[in-house]
């Protein structure tokens, strides 16, 4: 599967975003480097991070920690090499707990994001839903959190919000998948591809 210069993948809290967007890469066909934004501050995250870690122990994952600074280990993937970020909703809350400045380090992000010549999966929250929350920090990490969003959706190449475990485009073509003779099929994909003849006719896929 070739996938485009940037995806980004938008969801809920446990809406099976992470899990969709390793498939993803997986079927890339490409060595995988997986940036990680997220710190063990309490033993409820110590326990998450355990469980995405066991997702992908044996799957040939090369791990990056990056918490603050995603500027560098993106702009040292190698060519045969595709990154998935995972996830902006950390790294944001990371920058705003480290007092930074938020909007120069989003547009540091993103003129990075520019910059790049292999290709990056991005997985972020959607935070639109729900009631306005009751203090300033919460309000302003949704503020922020909900442009960075809008400004990496403008960005991206592919869109595709999961909800439930299920993955539906928002912007952007089905990426191709190659046969065995690396041509590529527009139908009649096998239930283990990413992107079955129900998503080449319509929005939903996986």
């Amino acid at each position: 599967m070739r996938l485009p210069p940037l995806t980004l993948i938008i969801g809920g809290a446990s809406s099976g975003k992470s899990a969709f967007a390793e498939r993803l890469v997986l079927q890339s066909g490409l060595s995988r480097v997986y940036i990680a934004t997220a710190e063990a501050h309490d033993l409820e995250m110590e326990a998450k991070i355990a469980r995405h870690r066991a997702r992908r122990l044996g799957q040939g994952w090369r791990t990056v920690e990056a918490p603050l600074d995603l500027e560098l280990p993106l702009s040292r993937i190698q060519s045969g090499e595709i990154a998935l970020v995972d996830c902006v909703t950390f790294w944001l809350t990371n920058q705003m707990l480290d007092d930074a400045d938020v909007e120069e380090e989003v547009d540091v992000l993103l003129a990075t994001l520019g910059a790049m010549t292999r290709p990056v999966v991005m997985v972020t929250n959607d935070v639109s839903g729900g009631i306005v929350p009751d203090n300033a920090m919460a309000r302003a990490f949704r503020s922020f959190q909900g442009r960075l969003n809008q400004r990496l959706a403008a960005r991206a190449d592919l869109v595709v919000f999961v909800t439930a475990g299920l993955p539906q485009i928002l912007k952007g073509e089905p990426p191709a998948v190659s046969d065995a003779t690396g041509g590529e099929h527009e139908d009649g994909s096998p239930a283990e591809d990413a992107f079955d003849a129900q998503a080449r006719s319509g929005q939903r896929f996986w």
